[in-house]
């Protein structure tokens, strides 16, 4: 048995879920709605305030899908009560972030400065001119939105310039040394 599928999702009030047919979910909280089509071979029933994920056989692929529904179904419940949210720092000397907006502007070094569009249902903050955060209630989209902030100029090995996750940690190289 998936032991992540197999544990009942808990609906805090305030969330309501609905399941219609062919497993479309969706969930409406305060601080949004979230709409997703799952898996039709699992079976999603909402039992006194829980939602539980059930498979109909032990193939490979079902096992698989379990534990993901389970946790797709969490993620969004999770997301309209608290949202998710992504740091990224800019390191490096001249490289800064500016918010106009929904345009982020970012100076990265290059001939040009970056600008960059807020998807729809994602925001970013800017903390100072070097912390961004991404907020938003779909955590796929904030992480997607967040890892392309970072792929404009990914932090390298030797001086540690770059965008980054607050939470990565770059893993430095030695520079060149000198002949003697």
């Amino acid at each position: 048995m998936s032991r992540i599928g197999r544990m009942p999702v808990a609906v805090p009030a305030g969330v309501t879920v609905t399941i219609a047919e062919g497993n479309k979910v969706t969930v409406k909280g305060p601080k949004g709605t979230l709409e997703r089509d799952l898996p039709v071979e699992m079976t999603i029933e909402q039992k006194d305030g829980q939602i539980i994920v059930s498979r109909p056989n032990d193939l490979k692929k079902m096992k698989s899908l379990h534990g993901l529904t389970r946790t797709l179904v969490n993620n969004m419940i999770h997301g309209v009560t608290e949202g998710y949210e992504k740091v990224l720092e800019v390191n490096g000397v001249g490289y800064r972030a500016a918010k106009q907006g929904k345009k982020l502007t970012l100076n990265l070094g290059y001939s040009h400065p970056v600008e960059m569009e807020d998807p729809e249902g994602i925001e970013t903050v800017l903390e100072g001119q070097n912390k961004i955060t991404v907020k938003g209630i779909n955590k796929e989209k904030v992480g997607q939105y967040a890892a392309e902030i970072r792929d404009k100029r990914r932090p390298e090995p030797y001086k540690g310039k770059g965008i980054k996750y607050a939470d990565e940690v770059i893993r430095r190289k030695v520079g060149k040394t000198g002949k003697k």
